[in-house]
């Protein structure tokens, strides 16, 4: 066989996996070759997929990916894999990337950009990892040496929490003693922090320096249900190597639990104690290795009670995990803790596939603000006639029960009333009211549908948001809280959010929309509710995630406030303003509430974009694919060739989605995708899907006989309903077979199959002639 006959697949198995074996790879004990799916790609809708990512090599040793090789068959240039050697070489953190034919070979070193052809032989892995780490580091050599947890390879580690668990290691091997993760909500922060666990659990790693003993460590949380999850998690681990300190225990017992290797706690369990906070029946010592799970919340603020904690314990080494960039708001953390090993973003996340995209339905209201004008009853309270109730005042100051009973009604009637929703709401009271508000039309039965989820709920509470959690249950459906789930909700099967309170900071925003970015089966997006204009947020700069189609209306919004985080602890407020204002509204006045809602767009930078803009990137995309209209007209009358064409519409951010959201956007809800994209590229008129059918109906199928014109007028009426998905040549047999029932039916009927297929290409050809 000559090279230009060889595929890859040869050229991998005949020339560059005899040199890599050559070489000592895969043979040489700590070293690995893996082919890895780096990420599976953007999630769209329809259950599919971006492109995703895969390396052809990865080349692993003692723990460290430190190459990547893509190759490419014998009969190509050998340097045409450099750019996707390098970019996965960027996304795995590796030192080296190599591009290869099997014949040449090329190497580039990502430190120090140096680049070129390289002779063989190919380096080996200890000659790899000495290129790669000039010191000499025994701690980094014994973490390699312990392998991931994996159940038995029943999971793999995704490459963004690979490089977490390598970084905080490299780190504690160099001796930090301070170590920060940033990582977007939803990533598995607590899988990272088992692994990093397990490694130094196994490599006997402690404040000693020598592989003495196993390590003591702590996963310290502000609210019970992160420890709990995090406990769960750890099950790897022997019995008798975990232990959850409980507050109750440690009173009756009299001194904090010690016969154990990794403990979980909260602050609140280590703050309490007779006479002296339990966190000092521990000598300072005691713990070798802490981490303090959602770290920005409070731990490491200089004002902090809890700062006395990781104070006390200052000789351990102290990893901090956060959700969130550095803000003035969390500056100490970043303070206390130093810049982030490493970071992956929710704009990463999304992007990779690994975190759910999501829309904003922008619910404004014709009393989104409230004057008194003295025909309103007032029910208790004291009115302020020259004052302009905005959002913040409702339900903390001002209660107007028509009102939040209006927005139930609203996203009820929009939301499918079977999808696990949340519900966050000014105040405790709030939650409850429209939790009551929600039971009241529903149309399901069960009284437990919704629920409410604060700290006024304690246990019964507790156990709602288990129910909630688990996928496999049904009820409760929907949870109305105000501060307790905007963070430490592990549920992946969350469709709807809806925001009735105002989100106070970036912050807050970005652990809300966490709760919803988790995957799950037949899960496209999920759907923010938002009747507070917390989409302002989408502006700051600190934003990183891109949603999908959102919807914004054209009013004023409203005037900024200083923006807080929540409360510590993540709980709800304890105490609520007693002397409120309640009004009734006026006869007709609750009747008259309107919503209005209009669609804005977000570009590849994750900010927003007016529909003009939109179409404008559209236009230029469109530019760079299309010269002619005859050409868009010759693509789009091959099924085969449109579908190539779509998917390339796909891959720049068009989906099906906005897609069809375009058609309403010219006005032009029952054309043809073939008109838009026409319309905005040539400005040509576009046609109905109804006009385009009758062209062809009229005299387009004259020349076929009685059945196959009826079998066509079918497709016809199909596409007209439908679209021109009805067209694709998937489709052909799906048609065949709900006519005639079997393939032999229809050709006895139509004729041969390649007739058929022929008879099917020509009345497409004759839909987009013109």
């Amino acid at each position: 066989m000559g090279q230009a006959e060889e595929t890859e697949a040869d050229t991998r198995a005949n020339r560059i996996d005899p040199i890599l074996t050559a070489a000592g790879w895969g043979m040489i004990e700590g070293s690995k070759i893996r082919r890895e799916v780096i990420c599976p790609g953007r999630i769209q809708t329809g259950g599919k997929r971006g492109k995703g990512l895969s390396c052809d090599y990865v080349l692993i040793h003692k723990g460290h990916k430190l190459a990547t090789l893509e190759a490419k068959r014998a009969g190509v240039s050998h340097s045409a894999g450099v750019g996707q050697a390098k970019d996965y070489a960027v996304r795995l953190g590796s030192r080296f990337a190599f591009a290869s034919n099997g014949v040449k070979w090329y190497r580039i070193d990502m430190v120090t950009g140096a680049e070129g052809d390289m002779s063989l032989p190919f380096p080996t892995p200890d000659e790899l990892w000495n290129l790669t780490f000039a010191d000499h580091n025994e701690w980094r050599e014994r973490f390699g040496e312990v392998e991931f947890e994996t159940d038995g390879g029943k999971w793999e580690l995704r490459y963004y929490q690979h490089n977490a668990i390598t970084a905080v290691l490299d780190a504690m091997a160099k001796g930090d003693r301070r170590i920060l993760l940033t990582l977007a909500t939803g990533t598995g922060k607590t899988s990272i922090a088992f692994q990093i666990a397990w490694k130094l659990f196994q490599a006997k790693w402690s404040l000693s320096g020598e592989p003495v003993r196993r390590p003591r460590i702590l996963f310290l949380a502000d609210r019970n249900i992160l420890a709990d999850q995090a406990y769960n998690a750890f099950t790897a681990f022997p019995t008798d190597a975990v232990a959850r300190i409980d507050p109750d225990v440690i009173r009756k017992k009299g001194v904090v639990p010690k016969n154990a290797s990794v403990f979980f706690t909260i602050f609140q369990t280590f703050m309490t104690g007779e006479g002296k906070p339990s966190y000092e029946g521990y000598p300072p010592d005691f713990f070798d290795f802490i981490i303090v799970d959602e770290c920005h919340r409070g731990g490491a603020k200089d004002e902090s009670e809890w700062r006395g904690i990781l104070e006390y314990f200052s000789p351990a080494v102290q990893l901090g995990l956060t959700a969130t960039p550095r803000r003035k708001f969390n500056a100490d953390t970043y303070a206390y803790f130093g810049e982030p090993v490493y970071t992956y973003s929710l704009r990463e996340g999304i992007e990779d596939g690994f975190l759910t995209p999501f829309k904003v339905r922008q619910m404004a209201s014709t009393i989104d603000e409230y004057v008194y004008d003295g025909t309103d009853t007032v029910l208790s309270g004291e009115v302020d006639e020259d004052r302009k109730y905005a959002e913040a005042d409702f339900n903390t100051r001002i209660i107007i029960e028509e009102r939040e009973k209006s927005r139930v009604a609203e996203f009820m009637n929009q939301i499918d009333q079977r999808q696990k929703t949340l519900v966050f709401c000014a105040t405790q009271d709030h939650a409850g009211r429209v939790r009551d508000y929600i039971n009241q039309i529903k149309t399901i039965a069960n009284p437990l549908y919704c629920c409410r989820v604060t700290a006024q709920d304690s246990k019964l509470g507790e156990q709602h948001l288990r129910d909630f959690q688990d996928n496999d249950k049904t009820i409760p459906t929907i949870l109305t809280t105000s501060q307790k789930l905007s963070t430490g909700v592990d549920a992946r099967n969350i469709r709807n959010m809806v925001l009735m309170r105002p989100i106070r900071s970036m912050i807050e925003f970005k652990q809300i929309i966490g709760r919803g970015t988790r995957t799950y089966d037949g899960k496209d997006y999920f759907t923010i509710y938002d009747f507070v204009k917390a989409y302002e947020h989408f502006n700051d700069p600190e934003w990183d995630g891109e949603p999908l189609e959102p919807v914004r209306p054209p009013v004023k919004g409203l005037p900024p406030e200083e923006p807080s985080e929540p409360p510590e602890g993540g709980g709800d407020e304890t105490e609520e303003p007693v002397a409120k204002l309640v009004i009734k509204l006026a006869d007709g006045k609750e009747r008259a509430i309107q919503y209005i809602a209009s669609t804005s767009y977000w570009g590849p930078d994750g900010k927003p974009m007016s529909a003009q803009q939109f179409l404008e990137r559209l236009f230029g995309d469109l530019s760079g694919l299309l010269a002619s209209e005859d050409e868009l007209r010759r693509q789009w009358s091959d099924p085969d060739q449109r579908e190539r064409f779509i998917a390339i519409l796909e891959q720049r951010g068009y989906d099906a989605d906005k897609l069809a959201d375009m058609r309403r956007l010219i006005d032009a809800p029952d054309s043809d995708l073939f008109d838009v994209l026409s319309y905005v590229r040539f400005t040509t008129p576009p046609k109905t899907r109804t006009a385009r059918a009758d062209g062809v109906r009229g005299d387009g199928l004259i020349s076929e006989d009685q059945e196959m014109r009826e079998f066509l007028a079918g497709i016809l009426r199909a596409y007209e309903l439908h679209g021109e998905t009805e067209l694709a040549t998937r489709k052909l047999g799906d048609f065949l077979t709900a006519r005639y029932g079997t393939l032999s039916d229809a050709r006895a009927r139509l004729g041969p199959i390649p007739a058929i297929k022929a008879s099917f290409l020509g009345v497409q050809q004759r839909l987009y002639r013109d």
